[in-house]
């Protein structure tokens, strides 16, 4: 069983920075892709904008509105995947979650798994 869990969410004034962290569980897995996702007031979780994501060859891609501020970066050997968040705007304020799409050792199947959600407030 993998469990994601996250942290370093919190409340920061506009043009502050934040870094999240994703910690993975387990290791009986392949990572076939991961991902930042975050969720507006009202919307779903599976509705949310996807604001960041990273194959395993390493190609990234960000939501427009963050490129330049955001950086997505992992640590292969500690399964940890991170989200460095500069020049935060009110409008960032959201619950972030990490996706990870996964491959068991004991399965031909890859299935997401989703972190707890952290919430990131930025304050005028």
């Amino acid at each position: 069983q993998v469990q994601l869990v996250e942290s370093g969410g919190g409340l920061v004034q506009a043009g502050g920075s934040l870094k999240l962290s994703c910690q993975a569980s387990g290791s009986d897995f392949s990572i076939a892709s991961q991902h930042w996702y975050r969720q507006a007031p009202g919307k779903a979780r599976e509705d949310g904008d996807l604001v960041a994501g990273i194959t395993t060859d390493g190609s990234t891609d960000y939501l427009d509105s963050v490129k330049g501020k955001f950086t997505m970066s992992r640590d292969s050997a500690k399964n940890a995947l991170y989200l460095q968040m500069d020049n935060l705007k009110p409008e960032d304020s959201a619950v972030y979650y990490c996706k990870w799409w996964l491959q068991m050792t004991s399965s031909t199947l890859t299935r997401p798994y989703w972190g707890q959600g952290t919430q990131v407030t930025v304050s005028s």
